[in-house]
């Protein structure tokens, strides 16, 4: 009996240690601050906002002091930023430049000391800086799932060329693609200006986009959950249709792609490899394919069947969230291989070990996967 307390015991010590959260404490010494205005600390967790720029306040000490105390699990990865509640205003380095985002592992309970001596003091984005024309639907209903934007990019001459029909690209995180303005971190994608650009120089196909916002379940809109499909059914058995019903498309799989970025990569991958019938391409950008209690590798290495005819686009960078979400990918790219997908033919992949996990590195290889996806014939 004792050494059967004695166990329980132990193993609940162990599971205390194992699951045992650690204290952050940040404090932040700013000038150029008015009296009247709030500091805001944002990042890539839920107690940091889950980068809403004006959810997360700090509180105020005194004029030129702001503290905020959080509490983590051990190991994770928190990357943040502070603003004074937009995009538009958030702090500067001392260069006066936009930083990139603070990164930190959580070892232990720690104080981290911040000055902020510039701050981006520009007026709010105006909403419409999109080169082309764009269409919107708003509040578009899906079953089980909140109501979203969706945002149409049309290509140039779309209303003139009266008899021509286009191959469609649907993106994730729409609000994020097109508009600075509406993007959630004030950088946006530009797939706007690329694919306008490659368009018009003859390199890429003409095509639609179709933009679809998230909402705040995009954590489990985005991953292998209940509501994960329910949010690919949506797209396949509503979006869809209404797209193809309502613009000049080619609706067929050979011109239907994904394409999303971090989660966003990952459910455009799960949408291919589900719906191979819907969609013959897309483009995983640092895609999270197996990350903490994510794992969608396994549904590939454990798939029997023969093999899937999709071309499949993964690129990452190097830094920060990136450097975590390596591991997953190099999985993914091994088990793909196994299933008989070649790199150079209907496997690519490209890493840029510089860039980081965000809206302007992935602009940056936007350009790549538009001319792998839609290659002008």
């Amino acid at each position: 009996m004792k050494k059967t307390v004695i166990y329980f015991f132990l193993l609940l010590l162990v599971t205390t240690l194992n699951f045992a959260q650690v204290k952050i404490k940040v404090i932040v010494t700013t000038i150029n601050i008015d009296p009247k205005e709030k500091g805001f600390i944002t990042g890539n967790k839920p107690e940091l906002g889950n980068w809403n720029p004006g959810l997360v306040s700090l509180i105020k000490i005194n004029d030129s002091t702001w503290t905020k105390e959080f509490l983590f699990d051990k190991d994770e990865t928190l990357e943040f930023k502070f603003t004074k509640g937009r995009w538009d205003n958030e702090a500067l380095n001392e260069n006066g430049k936009v930083p990139g985002n603070t990164i930190i592992k959580v070892l232990s309970d720690t104080t981290i000391y911040f000055r902020i001596n510039n701050w981006n003091d520009s007026k709010p984005l105006i909403k419409g800086k999109i080169t082309g024309e764009v269409r919107y639907h708003y509040n578009f209903e899906g079953r089980g799932l909140l109501p979203r934007n969706i945002i149409i990019w049309l290509p140039p001459g779309y209303d003139s060329l009266t008899e021509k029909y286009y191959p469609v690209l649907y993106m994730h995180d729409g609000q994020n693609i097109f508009d600075p303005g509406t993007s959630s971190f004030g950088v946006d994608w530009q797939i706007d200006e690329t694919a306008d650009s490659l368009i018009r120089a003859n390199e890429i196909e003409e095509l639609i986009i179709v933009g679809i916002y998230n909402t705040y379940q995009r954590q489990t809109e985005y991953i292998p959950s209940d509501t994960g499909y329910k949010y690919m059914q949506f797209i396949v058995e509503e979006l869809k249709p209404f797209i193809d019903k309502t613009y000049k498309t080619l609706p067929d799989r050979k011109n239907t792609a994904v394409a999303g970025s971090s989660s966003g990569g990952l459910i455009s991958f799960m949408m291919i490899w589900e719906f191979p019938d819907i969609f013959s391409k897309g483009a995983c950008v640092s895609p999270a394919f197996k990350i903490s209690n994510i794992d969608f590798v396994s549904d590939v290495i454990n798939y029997s069947g023969s093999k899937k005819q999709i071309k499949i686009y993964i690129d990452n960078g190097g830094v920060g969230l990136e450097e975590k979400l390596q591991p997953g990918i190099n999985e993914m790219l091994l088990a793909l291989k196994e299933k008989g997908y070649e790199e150079g033919n209907d496997l690519f992949w490209f890493k840029d070990s510089e860039s980081e996990h965000n809206e302007a590195a992935w602009a940056k290889r936007a350009h790549i996967f538009l001319k792998y996806l839609f290659p002008k014939k």
